[in-house]
């Protein structure tokens, strides 16, 4: 691979739109074209969508082609018709920041922690999940011990 395809590929791959899959993307645009690039995600959910649109693909057809299944593609059709292409970027998954860890959490850590410098993360972990019914990663209390503190706390 040439390097201006591995800084592409960087690039889809901090992006979040690198197509994990794309030896499943079968239409024959994508075969051997210099423009049309199967790791592309974005481009290929377009493509799929404008093949239905404008080629007189079946859904079934074009999901296939493209390496989607028809549920995906009428989600994708959904998500293309509400945000326009921009939309077609996949956005990241899950909670964006820690949760669980409150200020009043917080608190109790630090208050375990003045009680006993000994205390790792697995024990202040299995601490909180006693005192506070809560399920705490102990990496997640290692990160927000790591973090600055915030004004109120």
């Amino acid at each position: 691979m040439d390097s201006q395809k591995n800084a592409k590929m960087q690039a889809l791959r901090e992006q979040g739109s690198l197509n994990r899959r794309p030896q499943h993307v079968t239409a024959s645009v994508f075969k051997g074209g210099k423009f049309f690039d199967p790791y592309d995600l974005v481009q290929v959910k377009y493509e799929m969508l404008r093949c239905v649109r404008a080629e007189g693909y079946t859904v079934a057809q074009a999901a296939a082609a493209f390496g989607f299944s028809r549920v995906a593609f009428y989600q994708i059709k959904a998500i293309y018709e509400q945000g326009g292409l921009p939309a077609l970027i996949p956005k990241h998954r899950g909670p964006k920041h820690g949760h669980k860890i409150t200020d009043t959490v917080f608190a109790f850590i630090n208050r375990c922690l003045t009680q006993d410098k000994t205390l790792r993360s697995p024990a202040l972990a299995q601490l909180v999940r006693k005192q506070f019914g809560i399920s705490v990663h102990p990496r997640s209390i290692e990160r927000a011990l790591a973090r600055p503190l915030k004004k109120g706390r």
